[in-house]
């Protein structure tokens, strides 16, 4: 090795990390997905960068070895020298700033949150500014299903390759919130080695956009394809990239322009005006949203009301087994959640009793519904159920499930 001057085998070994002139050995992005890979290629030893040693701490069958220049590298390589120490300091789960028990009112939408965080369905939430939009959308995270290892793996390489991972695995899902100025390269990725963007950022936890009107035409439809196929493809001159993009899609918007409709004391927007804002979120968008929700301004009396609203560990709670009993009614499939249920797997996780099919046939009939808004109902139902813990779905979790179809779209 190094032109015959360093007597050492490295068949089973494997450096990574960037030289700087000064022999430093400097972190990098994206050490957890090509130790992983050197894993499943037979390697024994594995030089990282000292900086980057606490994401690959986990992995039992990789010794990982970290360096913090050259020097020290051909020492240990060529002598009996011990690599230095280092201390990790696991990763500790996120207390969340905000809870369910501080928002008053707004009972649909708190529902709506725990449905859309058992089933990882998307969401809208519509209504006048200061009714509360944001706040919900900031409090979800605190209601998500805990992650397995498995998904703390897959979203830590990704968070590694971002250069968002400092220490061991991640143990909070992700939220990621761009700014609705925010390009169609900073949400897809970009550059000469493309790097995931925003979307890629929040797979397996949360994609907020709030004022999504406001975001542009092109960044809007981009989310069409991974809410879709849950992944995104990034072409490049350098050649074909693809990312995973499983989220939660929360959207919040107003109603209109000045954000006061149907209020005609306030609004003060013509109905073209109403129409003209509505249509800056396309209809294959809404297609792909499970859950809207239509929040009102809080009333005096549930603003003082003396009793406590449900606290997020509570309902955290019930969102847990609710993915519980999706995991092991997914066992043998490639998907884990309802909201990822299509076709044949719909009849066969979904059946649903004569009573069930009478009321269907008359809200597909009287609603004027589309198959794949038909279908949505039937997913969000089998989620209620889920987090009632009914073995099938009722006609109160059909009811309940269409109560979240938007009313201002067609």
């Amino acid at each position: 090795m190094s032109m015959g001057l360093i007597n050492c085998t490295v068949d089973d070994k494997m450096f990574i990390g960037e030289l700087s002139l000064n022999g430093d050995i400097v972190k990098i992005n994206g050490v957890l997905p090509l130790a992983l890979s050197a894993m499943e290629q037979g390697i024994k030893k594995c030089y990282v960068p000292i900086e980057n040693v606490g994401e690959c701490d986990f992995i039992k069958d990789l010794e990982i070895i970290g360096v913090e220049n050259l020097n020290q590298l051909v020492m240990i390589l060529t002598t009996n020298m011990k690599p230095p120490e280092i201390k990790i300091i696991p990763q500790e789960k996120e207390d969340y700033k905000y809870d369910f028990k501080n928002i008053k009112g707004q009972i649909q939408a708190r529902k709506a949150s725990e449905i859309a965080a058992a089933g990882m369905h998307n969401m809208l939430m519509m209504g006048s500014p200061g009714v509360g939009k944001s706040i919900i959308a900031k409090t979800m995270p605190s209601i998500l299903p805990d992650m397995t290892l498995e998904e703390q793996i897959e979203i830590s390489k990704i968070q590694s390759v971002a250069g968002n991972l400092s220490g061991s695995l991640v143990k909070t899902r992700p939220v990621r919130s761009p700014h609705h100025t925010a390009t169609v390269s900073a949400m897809i990725g970009g550059g000469f080695n493309p790097k995931p963007g925003e979307i890629t950022q929040a797979h397996g936890g949360i994609l907020f956009l709030d004022e999504l009107p406001e975001f542009s035409r092109q960044v809007i439809e981009t989310l069409r394809q991974p809410l879709e196929d849950e992944k995104i493809i990034v072409s490049r001159s350098g050649g074909t990239y693809e990312f995973p993009a499983k989220f939660i899609l929360i959207g919040a918007m107003n109603p209109c322009k000045c954000g006061y409709y149907p209020d005609m004391n306030k609004c003060t927007c013509t109905e073209q005006e109403v129409k003209k804002y509505m249509e800056k979120i396309s209809g294959p968008l809404i297609d792909r949203i499970d859950l809207c929700v239509h929040m009102n301004q809080v009333t005096y009396f549930q603003l003082e009301k003396e009793e406590q609203p449900e606290d997020s560990l509570t309902i955290k709670e019930r969102v847990n087994r609710a993915v519980q009993i999706q995991r092991e009614r997914y066992a043998n499939e490639k998907f884990k959640f309802n909201s990822q249920l299509s076709g044949e797997n719909i009849k066969k996780y979904c059946k649903l009793n004569k009573e069930e099919q009478h009321l269907m046939e008359k809200i597909y009939t009287t609603m004027d519904l589309s198959i794949r808004a038909y279908d949505k109902i039937i997913k969000v139902a089998r989620t209620i159920a889920d987090l009632k813990q009914h073995e099938k779905i009722q006609q109160g979790d059909i009811a309940e499930a269409v109560s979240y179809r938007p009313v201002l779209f067609k």
